[in-house]
């Protein structure tokens, strides 16, 4: 049906988690804090609760930047942002896994789009701080948005060509 694109994976053919890659010396104890933390969260707690909290909290971080320009004290407070920050976006994702309510489409691309939004208001709080060029955050930014995107571009080209022909994808 043409403006519909059905973009699964062929019956029979379970989903495969990407490997994650964890090569600092800090990963394996902060995995064990994060399992410990996500086993001891109540139940009325959801992954998408915490995705809200990291999310907020970068939004926050970008504000804490910006209004340093008028008070340094602002740079303490978007350390306290950053640490919620790395407290939502690590622990959504380790939540969903612990308690097997795991949703790897949907959670890799909220995740990235929130991060790309993020970003933009972190930088874009850097830029207007004094503390930093706004010409070298634009260049920051830029080169997130590079790497940012480098998972997602396959898959856009993917559903977009068959956006365009009216195909169903599978990939291979």
């Amino acid at each position: 049906m043409h403006g519909q694109v059905n973009v699964e994976t062929p019956p029979g053919t379970p989903f495969r988690q990407a490997t994650r890659l964890q090569h600092s010396f800090l990963a394996i104890p902060e995995k064990r804090l994060l399992v410990w933390m996500a086993e001891h969260t109540p139940d009325w707690i959801n992954s998408d609760h915490l995705t809200v909290v990291g999310f907020a909290a970068q939004l926050l971080t970008g504000t804490s930047y910006a209004l340093a320009r008028g008070n340094r004290a602002w740079l303490l407070i978007a350390i306290a942002f950053l640490v919620l920050n790395w407290f939502g976006d690590s622990m959504d994702g380790t939540l969903a896994r612990v308690r097997h309510q795991q949703r790897p489409r949907y959670g890799f691309y909220v995740d990235h789009m929130l991060d790309s939004i993020g970003a933009v208001a972190m930088m874009g709080g850097l830029a207007v701080s004094g503390f930093m060029s706004p010409l070298i955050a634009i260049g920051l930014l830029t080169l997130f948005s590079c790497f940012q995107s480098s998972p997602i571009l396959p898959l856009t080209c993917l559903v977009n060509s068959a956006c365009h022909s009216g195909a169903s994808v599978r990939p291979n």
